[in-house]
């Protein structure tokens, strides 16, 4: 929970700071994108690592890592040295150990619960992670950035260092697959990446679902690059309040995480899915289309309730259908489609906005909905 609060201060901090030196939408988007970039470099090798290596010290280190960043970030606002390239470099470097953590966490579930407690346990993830971030980090941050901008960066050091504390009560063998102790030696490290990739490869339902989201995302990215301007500049928003004109974000989160698991047991987890998936994006487009910022506000709700549902739905299909023994490689494959293609995506944006700030969220509002509705019927075929 600690480290979802800190990130709830960065999301708000970090685009703020961004469009504190710079109102230019390319470079904007170019920023707000350097923290998915590692995704498509690394996710792959550091997924087969942490296949092998202790999860639980992968995580300490990836915490002790960003509690640096965080200080190193307000030192940088205080000293007067901040620009763009020290916001891109460190930016980046905080993606490359997100890459690492939430590989390490999500590897780490299916170890931890059984597949009967996926939803719930994901579901109560979400919760969490919503509540810190969506309703108590974000708001936070934006409020405290426009009183001192090193602030909120002092925070994000002071909880990841509680984060690392908290990670020591977890027991390391917890978080490993269990291995059959008269298995064979494995295979080096790159024969086991391309068994990981051969592996994706032949599934090809679950193939499919990884290249439906990774387009999704693509049009998410690039709807959301210049988001921070589109609600200072277009809906005239104050900077203060930023992150407040995010909360229906995370209340709508909030409640699907709730229910998720009952609207799953009740309609099935495919229909469930199938469901979401159109009516998120379709709220990408809403934004879009927002005369002000209350509207932008309710579609925001619409969005965040029906993301949680998403991703929670998702990410227990992904949990019942991949081998936990190899789940780190195949997290690291689907993760380098998905997530490789947002930086792409939110330049494309950005090059958008520099036309006018609506258009990210509208075009790519309008191509996440065609799609997600062209692939109902998939996603409603799925069965684990």
């Amino acid at each position: 929970m600690f480290s979802k609060f800190a990130d709830g201060l960065t999301g708000a901090a970090i685009p703020l700071l961004a469009a504190s030196l710079t109102r230019d939408p390319i470079l904007i988007a170019i920023q707000a994108n350097l923290f998915m970039l590692p995704w498509l470099i690394f996710a792959i090798p550091l997924g087969a690592l942490l296949d092998r290596l202790n999860r639980r010290s992968a995580m300490l280190l990836v915490q002790l890592s960003r509690v640096l960043i965080g200080a190193a970030l307000a030192s940088l606002i205080i000293s007067g040295q901040m620009n763009l390239v020290w916001l891109a470099t460190l930016t980046f470097i905080f993606g490359v150990s997100e890459v690492v953590y939430d590989t390490a966490t999500q590897s780490a579930i299916p170890s931890l619960l059984a597949d009967d407690q996926l939803e719930k346990g994901n579901s109560r993830l979400q919760i969490a992670d919503t509540v810190m971030q969506g309703f108590i980090g974000v708001p936070l941050g934006g409020y405290v950035f426009a009183l001192l901008a090193f602030a909120p960066f002092i925070g994000v050091s002071a909880c990841y260092a509680v984060a690392i504390l908290l990670v020591l009560n977890i027991s390391a063998n917890a978080m490993q697959p269990k291995v059959d102790p008269n298995a064979p030696k494995r295979a080096p490290l790159r024969e086991e990446i391309k068994e990981g990739l051969q592996y994706l490869w032949r599934e090809k339902v679950l193939l499919r679902l990884v290249l439906t989201t990774g387009f999704i995302g693509f049009c998410y990215s690039m709807g959301q690059a210049t988001q921070v301007l589109f609600i200072l500049d277009h809906l005239a928003v104050p900077e203060a309040n930023y992150g407040w004109v995010l909360v229906p974000l995370g209340v709508g989160a909030l409640l699907g995480a709730f229910t998720s698991a009952r609207f799953s047991a009740r309609l099935g987890r495919s229909t469930a899915l199938s469901i979401a998936l159109p009516a998120s994006s379709l709220s990408l487009l809403v934004c879009g289309l927002a005369p002000n910022a209350y509207w932008f506000m309710a579609a925001c709700f619409m969005q965040g309730f029906f993301i949680a549902h998403w991703n929670i739905l998702l990410m227990s299909t992904y949990h019942a259908m991949i081998p936990n023994e190899i789940f780190g490689r195949i997290h690291g494959a689907r993760r380098t489609i998905v997530w490789g293609l947002m930086p792409i995506g939110g330049l494309l944006g950005g090059l958008l906005a520099k036309v006018d700030l609506t258009l990210p969220l509208i075009v790519g509002g309008i191509l996440s909905t065609a799609l997600a509705l062209s692939a109902i019927r998939f996603i409603g075929s799925i069965r684990t």
